[in-house]
């Protein structure tokens, strides 16, 4: 079984309008456009603060796309100091933290984007994931349901849950969260390669054959690879008709 992170790439546009008043004469009109350049002066040096926490963002952005994780965590660590309240850069982070395999610190980044911003399913979705990779399945079911109640129709999170719920032995809901995916996205080979699995571990060797031709015929060499060697299929490899399904 295989499942994905979700990567938050955000781009943010800075407006910054300049006014001011003319032949200011009065004492009180002296005041007056003094204020109003100290605001304007303030405004752009905030705007110089945001810009340069975007661009260390998406220099994160492009280490983490090249796989150069701590080196991305050290930019996103940079873009959170000038801005703390970045609820992308702490999900990113926590998505390089994820692929060095530091699950507990990556719930810490998680956490904090979801504290900015409560309902960002991205956050939500990794966090599951991690949650997963700690083997912490109840609380990664969690975290997929409040995903998928923030985006419901995102089929990512209902493979995922799935996932979660033939760790726990559920295989009816694990097979109705893929058939949920499968009718948001009727080509999506992960889920039919998954219910194949979850058919297996019950020793349904039809239903495992039918989705895991479905899965085949997407797909057929990545699957056919992976059937032979995944560990769900145990109960079942022996048997004649999966054998041939994987010539």
């Amino acid at each position: 079984m295989v499942f994905r992170h979700c990567f938050v790439a955000s781009n943010m546009i800075v407006f910054l309008a300049f006014g001011c008043s003319s032949g200011a004469n009065s004492s009180i009109e002296n005041t007056t456009q003094f204020v109003q350049e100290s605001n304007v002066t303030q405004l752009f040096i905030e705007a110089k603060a945001t810009q340069k926490a975007e661009d260390l963002f998406h220099q994160g952005n492009h280490l983490l796309d090249g796989q150069l994780y701590e080196d991305a965590i050290k930019a996103y660590d940079k873009a959170i100091a000038i801005k703390v309240e970045n609820p992308e850069a702490w999900i990113n982070r926590g998505i390089a933290l994820t692929s060095l395999q530091r699950y507990q610190d990556a719930l810490v980044s998680y956490d904090k984007a979801i504290a900015i911003k409560p309902d960002k399913y991205e956050a939500w979705y990794n966090r599951g994931i991690a949650l997963t990779s700690l083997h912490r399945y109840q609380d990664a079911l969690a975290s997929y349901d409040k995903a998928i109640a923030t985006k419901p129709n995102k089929y990512e999170a209902l493979i995922n849950r799935g996932i979660t719920l033939t760790k726990l032995h559920r295989y009816q809901d694990a097979i109705a969260s893929y058939n949920r995916a499968i009718a948001i996205k009727p080509d999506l080979h992960q889920a039919y390669y998954n219910k194949a699995c979850s058919y297996a571990l019950q020793s349904n060797l039809e239903l495992t054959i039918e989705n895991l031709d479905k899965a085949i015929k997407f797909v057929p060499d990545k699957y056919k690879k992976l059937a032979k060697t995944d560990p769900d299929f145990s109960k079942v490899r022996s048997e004649k008709q999966f054998q041939e399904l994987l010539q």
